[in-house]
């Protein structure tokens, strides 16, 4: 490496170790020399293996137990994790892997590593998220727990009626449930760039039409489609393209009121790519604006309409995955407008 880019990386509070596609470590800076005690000219060149003196707590190295070069074409990074030097230290440790392309393999990983005094914070983040989906998972799981112990008790006495519209709710419950954790492992894959993407050439007019109706058979909320004329087609995975609308819908009855609209329409001609534009609007009171940021997070709910606060971090998630963004804006109602620009090509990485 060139002495300003070494100097560069030395000044990095946090340690790192870049490596080739062999496997070979190509540059470290002089925090990760300190806390592997040798310099920086022992660790470049050496196989990585030798290099990230990593274990656990049942003794598995951090190269063995990750795989970085494995896996995924999809597999952007290895997420935070804490390991253990050979001097006891703890220390925080992630990975960011590079490729030319989404067919290629990696042939760059940069390896990042903290002093383990910022786990407090980790873990406090760890017991929130648990806390969050604990909460989410009683409410339903109360109800199916008391409308099955009611029918226990009472099988005898009930009327078929009745029975019908406890194993009813029962069923909903349940569908809550499985969503519920379709989302968590959604936003796990997200996180951890492990998302399983199909894309191919998909009419979007039909998909978001399908969406709409599928969530119109669940509200009594009006919700309006308008499609313009010679819409092109994109480029996406077909189930995940229809969660993305389906989310936003679903989250504009929640949490907006009036009708939701529904709109799309093809990207102007001589844009930053070719595609579509799919915006979703209600006529509530909107989200105001030093708010919008926190609006694509996880666990971000606003009012008391319920729901995990997944909803449009998946959203977001999901169409950065495909090439696309997302934003939020006011209505000319008043109320939230969700822009989201999905490309007709491939845009994947």
């Amino acid at each position: 490496m060139h002495a300003t880019a070494q100097e560069s990386l030395d000044l990095l509070p946090d340690g790192v170790v870049m490596a080739d596609a062999g496997g070979t470590v190509v540059a470290a800076n002089r925090t990760a020399a300190v806390l592997f005690a040798r310099p920086v000219d022992e660790l470049v060149g050496r196989p990585l293996q030798e290099v990230l003196t990593l274990v656990d707590q049942d003794g598995r190295d951090w190269v063995s137990e990750n795989r970085p070069y494995d896996g995924l074409r999809t597999r952007t990074g290895v997420p935070e994790q804490s390991w253990l030097l050979s001097s006891g230290l703890e220390v925080l440790v992630n990975a960011k892997l590079h490729r030319r392309d989404v067919s290629s393999p990696v042939d760059l990983l940069v390896v990042s590593l903290r002093n383990g005094r910022g786990r407090a914070r980790l873990d406090r983040e760890r017991s929130d998220l648990v806390a969050t989906v604990a909460h989410e998972l009683r409410s339903p799981l109360t109800g199916v727990k008391g409308f099955v112990q009611a029918m226990l008790n009472r099988w005898d006495k009930l009327t078929d009626e009745q029975k019908k519209l406890m194993l009813a709710t029962v069923n909903a419950d349940a569908d809550r449930l499985s969503r519920l954790i379709a989302e968590l492992l959604d936003v796990a894959r997200i996180d951890t760039g492990r998302l399983s993407l199909y894309p191919r050439e998909s009419d979007a007019a039909v998909l978001v039409s399908r969406a709409v109706d599928s969530v119109r058979a669940g509200t009594a909320r009006p919700i309006e489609l308008s499609v313009a004329d010679s819409l092109p087609e994109v480029f996406a995975d077909p189930d995940k393209f229809t969660q993305v609308v389906t989310n936003l819908i679903e989250n504009a009855v929640r949490h907006g009121e009036g009708t939701v609209h529904v709109s799309l329409a093809p990207l102007p001609a001589g844009g930053e790519f070719p595609g579509i534009e799919l915006v979703v609007s209600d006529e509530g009171e909107g989200i105001p604006e030093q708010l919008r940021r926190r609006v694509f997070t996880k666990f971000w709910t606003q009012g008391v309409s319920g729901g995990s606060g997944l909803g449009l971090y998946i959203v977001g998630g999901l169409t950065r995955a495909h090439g696309g963004h997302v934003g939020i804006s006011e209505a000319d109602g008043g109320g939230a407008r969700v822009t989201v620009v999905w490309p007709g090509d491939d845009r994947r990485g």
